[in-house]
C-alpha cells in the first residue's frame, strides 16, 4: 500500500504534467490559428488532440482519486485564488459557455475592422442565430446538471453526521480503550464510504466538463472552436501563473 506522501507526489505530478501540456497545446493552437486559419483539417486535428489530452487527464484523475478524492476537490497545489473558484476539482462547466458570450461581445470591434479591411473570418464574434440558440440550450442543460451534482454534494455534507458516528466517538470519553478503538474503526469505515461518494462526485463533474466542451465544439466551426480553446487556455494558465507571485508578496 502506498504511503500518503507517495500519493501526494502522484497527485502533484499529474497536475504539473497537465499544466505543462496545457502550455504546449496553447502554443499549438496559436500557431494553427495564426498560420493556417483556413485549413479545417489542421484545425480539427489540434482540436481532437486537445480533447484526447483532456480525456486522458480526467481518466488519470479518476484512477488516483479512488481513495483520495478530497485531494482533488481541495488541491494544495493550486493557489488560494484558484481554489476559491473551483467547482468540484475544476472549472464550472457553465463558465465555458459564459466565456463564449464574453468573447462574442469583445470581438465585435475587431470584427468591424475586418469588414472594413475586406477580410472575413468565421470567428466567435460571428455566431449565427442557430448557433446562439444551440449555445443557449446547452447552457440550460449544463446548469441543470450542475445543480444536480451540487445537490448530491449538499446531501453528502448534510448526511455525514447521520451515517458517520463522529458525535458518538466524541461522547465516549468514559468508555474503555477497547470500545474507543471500536468506534474509531467505525469512523474509518464511514469515512471510506464518504470518500467513495466524493470520488463519484468528482467523476460526474469531470464528465460534465468534458461533455459541455465537446458539445460546444460541435456547435462551432473549427476556427471558432480553436478561438474558444485559446481563450480558455489563456484564462486558466494566467489565473495560475499570475496569482502565485501575488500570494508570495502578500503572506
Amino acid at each position: 500500500m502506498e504511503s500518503s506522501s507517495d500519493q501526494v507526489d502522484q497527485f502533484l505530478a499529474c497536475y504539473r504534467n497537465w499544466m505543462i501540456e496545457q502550455q504546449q497545446l496553447l502554443e499549438e493552437l496559436l500557431q494553427v490559428h495564426n498560420q493556417n486559419p483556413n485549413d479545417e483539417k489542421e484545425l480539427r486535428c489540434v482540436i481532437e488532440k486537445l480533447i484526447k489530452h483532456f480525456q486522458d487527464y480526467t481518466n488519470r484523475r479518476a484512477q488516483l482519486a479512488i481513495d483520495e478524492a478530497s485531494s482533488f476537490l481541495a488541491p494544495t497545489w493550486c493557489t488560494s485564488f484558484e481554489n476559491a473558484y473551483l467547482w468540484f476539482g475544476g472549472c464550472r462547466p457553465s463558465l465555458m459557455i459564459q466565456l463564449v458570450y464574453s468573447l462574442c461581445g469583445s470581438q465585435l470591434e475587431s470584427q468591424l475592422s475586418e469588414y472594413l479591411e475586406g477580410v472575413r473570418r468565421s470567428n466567435i464574434g460571428e455566431l449565427s442565430a442557430d448557433q446562439l440558440i444551440l449555445v443557449s440550450e446547452l447552457q440550460c442543460r449544463t446548469i441543470l446538471e450542475e445543480e444536480r451534482i451540487s445537490k448530491n454534494m449538499d446531501s453528502l455534507q448534510e448526511n455525514i453526521a447521520d451515517y458517520c458516528p463522529l458525535a458518538k466517538l466524541a461522547n465516549n470519553s468514559n468508555d474503555s480503550e477497547t470500545d474507543d478503538q471500536s468506534h474509531i474503526g467505525q469512523v474509518e469505515q464511514a469515512l471510506d464510504s464518504h470518500s467513495k461518494d466524493l470520488d463519484s462526485i468528482l467523476v460526474d463533474s469531470d464528465k460534465l466538463r468534458m461533455n459541455t466542451l465537446k458539445e460546444l465544439i460541435s456547435i462551432f466551426t473549427p476556427l471558432q472552436a480553436v478561438e474558444l480553446l485559446i481563450a480558455g487556455k489563456k484564462l486558466h494558465l494566467n489565473m495560475h501563473q499570475l496569482e502565485g507571485p501575488r500570494e508570495e508578496s502578500h503572506p
